[in-house]
């Protein structure tokens, strides 16, 4: 059978045109929530931790802050049978102050779910222990938080949602995972880039470089250079300073690091349209066709996906924005977008 298709758009404002608008706006400058979270730092198999920020009934700090107090060892949150939970995955380079992560986490917590937040390995502010960070196939590491969560709230009616490379690993797991997984109720992924290979070299050119790529070498390579200080000689530190785009970082650092030959070997089995097919539980893929991260001619069609899966491709929303409303807009049509599937699965 084949997946579903959903071509209606997103409401994004006229003044808004095209995909890097649309996308640099909602990160800038969009209307986003104040909103606290409680931090519990959660210990991985390997040595290394995972900081996760709660929200949800009972939990919220008096504070607008996005962290209150020290990293806390082990939070419960209050739960009865059948509450609603989602954990949230964020981006390259994202965290819980991220502007979708605020949107989503604020219009759930606000209808009485607990939410969660984990960062991936050195995005919570803090340098993880190891060489190794995180990448966009890290499905692994998806796999033990949702377990750990599973296991922390049994009665929990959980839901799972990834934006970017967060929604990229979520998928995979669930394509690994099959039907192992169909304890979750339903996940979504949010401007995911399913194709790597395609995304990576549309990043690499042009004023993608120029707005996305330096951000996010700026950010990846001062974090890589400082943890290669307390591993003399594990890094190629020449050829990850010198990196001019995400294909000759990942070269340099992802891939090798992570256990992949190459940025090529990397990009190819960490790309999560392949598993698409064999995804049971219920999930949104939600990719702007104006996503300067991902051509919409690397989108997935119909029959590239299972019958579970409802792939929403509007014309307009960039890449994790999704922008509506007035000047200077906000940003709400996305959590009500994730609201609708996981109540009705439209």
């Amino acid at each position: 059978m084949l997946a579903r298709l959903d071509l209606s758009d997103c409401p994004t404002p006229v003044w808004l045109p095209e995909g890097h608008s649309q996308t640099v706006f909602a990160a800038l400058y969009a209307r986003r929530p104040q909103l606290g979270f409680l931090r519990e730092r959660l210990d991985t198999p390997d040595g290394d931790f995972i900081d996760l920020d709660w929200t949800g009934p009972g939990l919220t700090p008096n504070s607008a802050s996005v962290v209150t107090g020290a990293p806390l060892p082990v939070i419960r949150p209050r739960t009865e049978p059948g509450q609603r939970a989602l954990v949230l995955f964020h981006g390259l380079e994202g965290s819980s102050a991220s502007h979708y992560v605020l949107s989503v986490s604020q219009y759930f917590r606000a209808r009485g779910w607990t939410v969660v937040v984990p960062h991936f390995r050195g995005c919570s502010g803090e340098p993880n222990r190891l060489p190794r960070a995180y990448h966009s196939g890290d499905s692994q590491e998806i796999s033990f938080v949702l377990d750990t969560l599973r296991a922390r709230l049994p009665q929990a009616t959980w839901h799972a949602a990834g934006v970017s490379l967060g929604g990229n690993a979520l998928l995979k797991h669930l394509g690994e995972a099959g039907s192992a997984a169909n304890w979750l109720h339903a996940a979504a992924a949010i401007s995911a880039p399913l194709d790597l290979n395609a995304g990576g070299m549309a990043l690499g050119k042009g004023i993608n470089h120029a707005i996305y790529t330096r951000m996010f070498l700026r950010s990846l390579k001062s974090k890589v250079l400082a943890k290669a200080k307390d591993y003399p000689g594990y890094f190629d530190v020449a050829r990850i300073a010198h990196a001019h785009d995400l294909y000759e970082f990942d070269d340099a650092y992802t891939a090798p690091v992570h256990g992949f030959k190459d940025v090529r070997d990397y990009w190819t089995r960490a790309s999560s349209k392949p598993f698409l097919r064999s995804v049971t539980v219920p999930t949104l893929v939600l990719n702007a066709r104006n996503d300067p991260f991902l051509p919409p001619d690397h989108l997935p069609l119909r029959h590239e996906a299972s019958a579970q899966v409802l792939l929403h491709q509007p014309n307009n929303g960039g890449h994790a924005g999704f922008s509506s409303g007035r000047f200077p807009s906000q940003l709400g049509w996305l959590p009500q977008r994730l609201a609708r599937f996981f109540d009705a699965g439209v």
